[in-house]
């Protein structure tokens, strides 16, 4: 089975770029090793059509230094289109940075995406295929809202197809990226009918592999196993919590005498939907202290619901615990929040403990709120019960604060903060 190319494409696709090149899906990821031959996967996904009049491909990076740059896509699409230039069958505008194929009214586009609102300058276009290059470096909400620019006249007999290709985040792109495993890789989470192909440095025949390998022993071992082996599963550190912290200290139950147990809820009463698909997570963790000052996060539960189904289970959950439980709740500054836990305390968790945390006052960052969490954890005095919570909040903990949600660790130290007498001290603490 051979792709569909053209006059255009000048090389011929290795093995595993003919196997790209043959999805005739929606949306596909091509991802993990870096040399794996992500970029000129893009660009011969984005070429295919050019010799279908009205064709118009999209290519996007984050910047548009490192789309102009060496071996980037602009510098790729030179070395291939050349030619055609020079024979007048092919035409680049450097004012909108893109291809035109003047026999076949057929285009090929170049962009990025360098800030929050950087997705709207797309609003006007419609193309055939858009592709991303490095999507860890773009934001969900942006990397999505490109498939609102995906469009065809029913005349025109191509696939609609977006396209996306990466190696796994670094440190610095956790934030950004992390949704990217979750959506593309990970078979547990990824989204029906979207195919990932993973690329390894040996899927490129053209790459001298012994001399690239041995640059890439130089990396730190995380960093080397991302880009060497294109693993989605190893674990970029976070600042502050270490796995094996916690790992090291799993139990079946709390032990020594329990002298105080609370169930600290940050509520965020929102489901997924078309515009938010990645909303905050409500989250209300059990955690109980011992005579010995021992700290146990018991249980975790973790949601995104509407707020009837919100309350429905923040009630259920009071019941299963039992009124020997203080609930603690989060309550918003202004009218709002005192109306909603005015309602939580007369309507949904009546006859209960109930105590309400004021966000007002004095403003601390959440590393600041979470460094006394951290330090007990670190000193060995934080245990976790055995449950299915356990790996989300271990996940969310080590990325911390660079994860892309924090709702589980803001809990674990406002808890922590709780039963250690802190929330007590004025002023009132805000979360930032």
């Amino acid at each position: 089975m051979n792709p569909r190319l053209n006059k255009f494409i000048p090389w011929i696709p290795t093995p595993k770029q003919k196997a790209w090149l043959l999805l005739d899906c929606k949306e596909a990821f091509f991802g993990g090793a870096a040399g794996g031959s992500k970029s000129v996967s893009l660009l011969f996904a984005a070429s295919q059509y050019l010799d279908v009049p009205n064709y118009d491909a999209l290519l996007i990076r984050d910047t548009f230094s490192n789309l102009s740059k060496p071996k980037g896509l602009i510098d790729l699409s030179f070395q291939w289109f050349t030619k055609w230039r020079e024979k007048g069958e092919a035409r680049w505008t450097d004012k909108h940075h893109k291809w035109i194929f003047p026999k076949y009214n057929s285009t090929l586009s170049f962009g990025h995406m360098d800030g929050p609102k950087a997705h709207y300058q797309y609003q006007g276009p419609s193309y055939h295929f858009i592709g991303i290059d490095e999507v860890v470096q773009i934001p969900r909400n942006q990397a999505l809202y490109l498939f609102s620019r995906l469009r065809k006249d029913k005349k025109i007999k191509i696939p609609i197809r977006f396209r996306c290709a990466s190696n796994p985040p670094a440190a610095d792109q956790v934030a950004t990226g992390a949704w990217v495993k979750e959506r593309y890789v990970d078979p547990d989470t990824r989204e029906d009918g979207v195919i990932f192909v993973p690329s390894l440095i040996e899927d490129n025949p053209y790459l001298d592999l012994e001399d690239y390998d041995e640059s890439l022993k130089k990396l730190d071992p995380i960093t080397r196993m991302q880009l060497r082996y294109g693993d989605w599963n190893i674990s970029v550190k976070g600042r502050m919590f270490e796995r094996e912290w916690f790992l090291s200290n799993m139990v079946n139950a709390p032990f020594g005498e329990i002298k105080r147990r609370i169930r600290y809820w940050d509520l965020a009463a929102c489901e997924p939907s078309k515009t938010n698909r990645d909303p905050d997570w409500t989250v209300g963790l059990l955690m109980s202290i011992n005579h010995d000052n021992d700290i146990f996060i018991e249980h975790i539960e973790r949601f995104r619901e509407n707020p009837g189904n919100t309350e429905k289970i923040v009630k259920r959950t009071a019941r299963m615990d039992g009124i020997g439980v203080e609930i603690i709740m989060e309550q918003d500054p202004g009218q709002a929040g005192k109306a909603m836990m005015a309602h939580y305390k007369k309507n949904v968790l009546f006859g209960f403990a109930i105590k309400e945390f004021m966000t007002m006052g004095m403003k601390l960052s959440r590393i600041d709120i979470a460094k006394p969490f951290s330090s007990h954890a670190m000193d060995g005095n934080v245990y976790m019960v055995r449950g299915h919570w356990v790996k989300a909040f271990l996940d969310e903990a080590e990325l911390f604060p660079d994860a892309p949600k924090n709702d589980q660790v803001v809990c674990a130290a406002g808890a922590y903060q709780e039963l250690a007498g802190a929330l007590m001290v004025e002023p009132r603490i805000r979360w930032v």
